[in-house]
């Protein structure tokens, strides 16, 4: 009696762990089946802390716009020297943000020929129009329309100007906070340089050249063209929902697997209670050796990626720690290669580079004895899968 409540206890607690583990939204529990529904197929992209960092320096011209008068009528629009530094990170293939600085002199006409020095910070949100429609990290030519907040200093004014300070002195300097939009092409040289060409137009009060009357707002603009280094090049994470419905639907026909076990056991159960009074307990024979559990476990690979992801090496762990708690047992590890991608010979390699990886990180982060781990790649020759890309996974098996 003892034995079979105790069956009925271990396999109850496998029952309800199982299903707190499959309780989501998205999986509906209908008896002995359980299906997965309303999955999104949506390939979502991501930027670790440590990615896509870049830093640009450029140079270019600048034309101030602002209070433009000569008494003998000739005044014009005059074009200097500009220069920019700047840092800045892509969060994802679509938004990013920069810190830019430029600078340089600017010259005007004012009732005189005037001049003077600025500097400028500018944060700007930028949007890749291209990787929006559709994501390719190594696209020869984007467009990047982007907009920002910043501040200007501008000194050494020299010519005419009509703001006073506190002390109804002319001020020599100016603070400002302009807002800009522009727009950028890049162009592709490498995965870790870049060409961009790109204009601005920032918008200030009147204040910004040290003279204010005429239009209430001033515009400086800006032509630059330089290069970007991506440091450690585009490296932008993805994942798909729908890569891991074979492996909950494993996952289901475990939970099912527990079902009839727990159904198989409550039948002794009753059975047993109905020969109460129990009868007189025999010496019981010595019991069979207790086979280890069976071993189900995958990892799945990016295209042409022999490296294991953070969100696969739980994976790795779990076959890791199944070994120690079966010492005896040994097991196979098959890369294979989604046939799409690659040549025959190619894909063979690529699959063996996957099996290899996932041993070394067995034996080398996990203790487990390479005797124990036996290798084979299939390449693209067998496919697992019907869907092509879930084939690019390695698989475990038992010896």
């Amino acid at each position: 009696m003892k034995k079979y409540l105790f069956l009925l206890g271990a396999c109850g607690a496998m029952f309800f762990a199982a299903q707190s583990a499959n309780a989501q939204d998205a999986v509906v529990v209908d008896e002995q089946v359980v299906v997965v529904e309303n999955v999104d197929c949506q390939t979502h992209y991501y930027s670790t802390s440590s990615d896509n960092w870049f830093i640009q320096v450029g140079a270019g011209i600048n034309s101030p716009f602002v209070e433009n008068y000569l008494k003998n009528g000739n005044e014009k629009h005059h074009i200097t020297a500009a220069y920019n530094v700047g840092f800045g990170k892509w969060f994802s293939p679509y938004l990013g943000w920069r810190m830019s600085f430029q600078g340089g002199a600017l010259h005007w006409d004012n009732q005189v020929y005037s001049k003077s020095k600025y500097v400028n910070a500018n944060l700007d949100l930028m949007w890749d129009m291209f990787n929006s429609f559709k994501v390719n990290t190594n696209r020869v030519f984007s467009i990047v329309p982007f907009v920002g907040i910043g501040g200007t200093f501008a000194w050494d004014f020299k010519g005419y100007n009509n703001i006073a300070d506190q002390d109804g002195k002319l001020k020599g300097n100016s603070w400002t906070l302009p807002v800009s939009a522009g727009l950028q092409f890049r162009f592709r040289l490498s995965k870790y340089v870049d060409f961009f060409a790109e204009g601005r137009a920032q918008f200030y009060g009147d204040n910004f050249n040290n003279t204010s009357y005429g239009d209430p707002v001033d515009v400086n603009l800006t032509a630059l063209g330089g290069f970007t280094f991506n440091l450690g090049g585009s490296n932008f994470k993805s994942y798909n929902p729908c890569d891991y419905v074979d492996y909950i639907n494993s996952l289901n026909n475990q939970v099912n697997d527990l079902r009839g076990q727990l159904a198989a056991t409550a039948a002794a159960l009753a059975a047993a209670e109905a020969q109460l009074p129990c009868p007189e307990v025999k010496a019981a024979p010595a019991p069979a050796p207790v086979a280890a559990a069976p071993m189900l476990g995958s990892v799945r690979f990016g295209l042409n990626s022999a490296k294991v992801t953070n969100k696969e090496q739980v994976n790795v762990y779990n076959v890791a720690e199944w070994m120690k708690q079966n010492p005896k047992e040994s097991v196979t590890i098959t890369g294979y290669a989604d046939k799409d991608t690659g040549s025959a010979d190619y894909n063979m390699a690529l699959s063996q580079r996957r099996a290899e990886a996932v041993k070394a990180m067995l034996v080398d982060e996990y203790g487990i004895n390479a005797n124990r781990i036996s290798v084979k790649y299939e390449g693209s020759n067998v496919q697992p899968y019907s869907t092509n890309d879930w084939n690019r996974i390695v698989i475990f098996t038992n010896k």
